[in-house]
């Protein structure tokens, strides 16, 4: 298969062809990896490549024979490495597939690579020391998001048409804002985090991915949802596939707008003004949308030292189990300024302070449920701002304490982490696009708890109406 006509489809388009005999899942990733090769000099998305291992009977499924990468981290491919973007793990491999490894082979995907994240996926820009800094495909001097910005850089640029991320602050959402694409985070509970762990971060993170059309997200979340033994607790099974709600119409739904975060500082102007056309797209589908303030239950003050805590106090025992495991000592030799900060940060919260930053956990959730009592969907910014330039995040944070180092990731994405506390479902869109800069502009769709259904029925009625596939970034593979 040709390099150009290979970026033309999404996955679902690429599964039909291995299915009907057009083309072989080894011509995929043979293609997938010549597309790595190209571009990946430019944008340092993919950190390593491999032979795809799986060969998976066409037509098995909505994605068999997709070429596909994993992120490095929270996940485990047997006899692959997982660095967890950090000189301290660097070298590590799996000795076994985790539980969504497994469930992604069967899936159909063929895994042909990892992507970059920042080192532990601490930060919503993606610039570690391990394997330097990740560049946006639209404008590589900057940022292309995080922690999944190597998945999203790699996505946008046309090496793979859908790869695996996480989320527990906006870590899918921030990257698909960055890079024009489509990223939903699911439900807490949706997918199993197993079997190393029950939840992460105390239930703030979750699986996902990064695609460029809608449908393979929703068919991706279709294959991969559902409990494992022993999981704590599982979100309630859709009624339907979630690929036939992308095809259903939404009805009307009554949508919130929200535009100033909850931080109280203004978002930039071409981000608001993207924000309000992207609401009156929504009325002209028949959506009724009115500005609202949403209640986060709690101060921004106390929203963020909670989150720092349960942070800090999780990062703990990963850096000394990384460091157990490796025997390198934690220190600037292993690990980053700003995460060493966080590490003696978390080493002193105590038990009360940690169990006062859980109740709160509970009071944001209550208070996020109670708004969709009232409101189908909430629409906000994904990001208040274009894409930063590279080094923004670092610039004047030396000396910062692990507390100073959260609230320094939340200023710059204060849209999304509500919904990661909460543990309700949200999508970026990639809707808009800044004028000037033609850098794209995501928006947030949020709703509650289990209501994915919802919103992959708006997010294909808003993908036909606006459709966002035939704008591609400077550094892409259709070009190269």
């Amino acid at each position: 298969m040709k390099l150009s006509e290979y970026v033309t489809y999404d996955g679902v388009g690429l599964a039909d062809l291995v299915a009907r005999g057009h083309v072989t899942a080894a011509e995929l990733a043979a293609t997938a990896q010549q597309a790595s090769d190209l571009v990946n000099p430019r944008i340092n998305a993919v950190v390593e490549t491999w032979p795809g291992q799986d060969v998976p009977p066409p037509g098995s499924t909505a994605l068999a024979g997709v070429p596909f990468l994993i992120k490095d981290i929270a996940i485990a491919m047997s006899g692959k490495r997982v660095e967890l973007g950090s000189r301290l793990a660097a070298g590590t491999v799996a000795d076994a597939d985790s539980s969504l490894m497994t469930r992604f082979r069967r899936a159909g995907l063929v895994t042909l690579g990892r992507t970059a994240t920042p080192e532990f996926a601490y930060s919503t820009t993606t610039e570690g020391v391990l394997y330097g800094a990740t560049r946006n495909p639209w404008d590589p001097t900057r940022s292309p998001g995080g922690s999944s910005g190597g998945a999203g850089a790699a996505v946008a640029a046309g090496i793979v048409p859908i790869a695996h991320a996480t989320d527990a602050a906006g870590s899918i959402r921030v990257p698909a804002a960055a890079n024009g694409l489509f990223g939903l985070k699911p439900t807490r509970g949706r997918i199993s985090m197993g079997p190393d762990a029950d939840e992460v971060f105390n239930g703030l993170a979750v699986h996902g991915a990064l695609s460029r059309s809608v449908r393979d997200s929703a068919a991706l979340l279709d294959l991969v949802h559902g409990p494992e033994a022993g999981d704590p607790y599982a979100a309630r099974r859709p009624e339907r596939p979630y690929a036939q709600e992308v095809d259903r119409t939404p009805g009307s739904l009554r949508i919130g707008l929200l535009t100033r975060p909850w931080n109280g500082r203004p978002a930039h102007a071409t981000v608001v003004d993207a924000t309000l056309r992207s609401a009156r797209l929504a009325e002209s589908l028949g959506h009724r949308v009115e500005e609202v303030g949403v209640d986060l239950g709690v101060s921004w003050e106390e929203f963020v030292l909670a989150n720092a805590r349960l942070w800090s106090t999780n990062l703990v025992p990963w850096i000394d189990g990384s460091a157990a495991a490796s025997g390198r000592p934690v220190d600037s030799t292993t690990v980053e300024p700003e995460m060493l900060a966080s590490y003696a940060y978390g080493r002193r919260v105590g038990g009360p302070e940690f169990v006062d930053a859980l109740a709160m956990r509970n009071r944001v959730a209550r208070a996020i449920g109670r708004y969709f009592t009232d409101y189908d969907l909430l629409l906000t910014p994904t990001l208040p701002e274009l894409p930063v330039p590279l080094g923004t995040y670092g610039r004047g944070a030396e000396g910062a304490d692990g507390l100073g180092w959260v609230e320094r990731l939340f200023d710059r994405s204060p849209f999304t982490a509500a919904f990661n506390v909460a543990g309700t479902p949200a999508m970026s869109v990639p809707l808009e696009s800044d004028p000037a800069t033609g850098l794209p502009v995501g928006v947030q769709f949020a709703a509650g708890y289990g209501r994915e259904d919802l919103l992959f029925r708006l997010a294909g009625q808003l993908e036909r109406t606006a459709p966002w596939a035939q704008r591609t970034p400077t550094v892409w593979a259709g070009r190269a």
